[in-house]
């Protein structure tokens, strides 16, 4: 049936709903996300014509059609949308499952995700996210690791944890999951990015340790609740893995591992690629990992200094309150969190460089004339959001800027 052209067509009114469940503009984002015809990118577009996701739920479908990338079919679907009950029924299924419903305009959003090209229109969280997971990093690899890739995955993210790093993956069998292991064993925070709705934990043989992830960070998808696992929705939670880190390290992988991915993701995202390389003698779980450095696509790293080197003011910071080895004992459980209150008062560490790099100045020019959030600050600062989010966090660690509520930033 052709939909009617009235362009005065009105938004249907919001149903009743927990307001911590899900907020009024992310009632309207979550009916645009499952309407088949609008995806990441068609919504961007979208957006970019209309302005707000309320002038395109209320556009009739010849008004639709005038934005870039909608033909006729995806425009009767929008217009369709209104009369779907879909939304409704998600948003009670969430209630139910302790889920929140997070949208591309509401401050708990991460923010890295917006600077890639296909963020996710939502995002369903189990648990919390907080600012600090900015500063992230991801570790994926194969899901049939050897000893060796279970050691290191384990040595890499409770380093990684304890020197302040949110540590991100998959929740898949191997790599995965020994990388959130090794996050929670050092005390850190962890984000779980699962390819199918939080009502199930895949791989089953995982749930208790989704569990603890949720009470040290989250599980987070873009699929409504009740989506089983499927192959071809793992490629895409690769890129929500890669978006939410400043870097990726990849641990193990063969020729054909969806690891992989990631480390070819992380150029695109502009974020830095990392591998450990592989036993020689294993090439089913090597090949691919050691042909990410032949071929430059990854540096190699063996330590958690080799990380941190790369990543600037970031780095330097980090590696002062990094545990000085990854060996479990007293003082590497419970490691000086990088986000601690006092250490960020104390803000002046002795043979901490202290001089300003140029993306340091631009951000604070930024901050001098009247940008407070971080997308205002990336437009003004000319630098992409990798780079001043960590040099965000550089700067409020040194004290020459202030954090101030809903993830807003003065200088000082």
């Amino acid at each position: 049936m052709t939909a009617p052209e009235s362009s005065s067509a009105a938004v249907s009114p919001s149903a009743s709903h927990d307001p911590a469940v899900i907020s009024d503009r992310g009632r309207l984002y979550l009916q645009l996300a499952e309407t088949d015809a609008v995806g990441p990118v068609r919504l961007r577009s979208l957006i970019r014509h209309f302005g707000t996701p309320e002038a395109v739920l209320g556009a009739s479908a010849t008004e639709l059609t005038r934005a870039e990338g909608i033909g006729r079919t995806s425009a009767e679907a929008i217009v369709g949308s209104r009369r779907n009950a879909e939304t409704s029924r998600i948003i009670d299924r969430c209630e139910e499952l302790g889920v929140r419903v997070l949208c591309q305009e509401d401050d708990e959003y991460p923010r890295p995700l917006l600077h890639i090209s296909d963020p996710p229109i939502c995002l369903f969280v189990k648990g919390r996210l907080e600012p600090t997971d900015a500063v992230g990093m991801a570790i994926v690899g194969t899901r049939r690791c050897s000893h060796y890739g279970r050691e290191q995955a384990l040595r890499f993210a409770e380093s990684l944890a304890g020197a302040g790093f949110t540590i991100v993956s998959g929740l898949a069998r191997g790599i995965d999951g020994h990388a959130h292991q090794g996050a929670l064993q050092a005390g850190g925070r962890t984000i779980a990015v699962l390819g199918n709705g939080l009502a199930t934990v895949y791989p089953p043989e995982h749930a208790e340790l989704a569990e603890h992830i949720v009470q040290a960070g989250a599980l987070v998808s873009e699929l409504p609740p009740d989506v089983a696992p499927d192959a071809k929705n793992f490629p895409r939670r690769n890129r929500i893995i890669v978006g939410l880190a400043l870097g990726v390290i990849v641990v193990e992988a063969g020729k054909r591992s969806g690891a992989l991915i990631s480390a070819r993701l992380a150029a695109d995202y502009n974020r830095e690629a990392f591998a450990v390389p592989g036993r020689i003698d294993q090439p089913d779980r090597a090949a691919g990992v050691n042909a990410l450095i032949r071929e430059g696509h990854a540096k190699l790293i063996t330590c958690l200094d080799d990380v941190l080197s790369d990543l600037g003011d970031v780095g330097r910071i980090m590696h002062i309150n990094a545990p000085p080895s990854a060996a479990k004992n007293e003082e590497a459980a419970s490691p000086v969190s990088l986000f601690d209150p006092q250490v960020a008062a104390q803000a002046v560490v002795p043979g901490a460089d202290r001089s300003l790099s140029a993306v340091d100045q631009a951000v604070l020019d930024a901050l001098r004339d009247g940008a407070t959030d971080a997308d205002r600050i990336c437009e003004r600062a000319g630098f992409d959001a990798g780079h001043v989010l960590a040099s965000l966090t550089g700067l409020e660690l040194r004290g020459r800027i202030r954090r101030l509520p809903g993830n807003r930033f003065e200088p000082r």
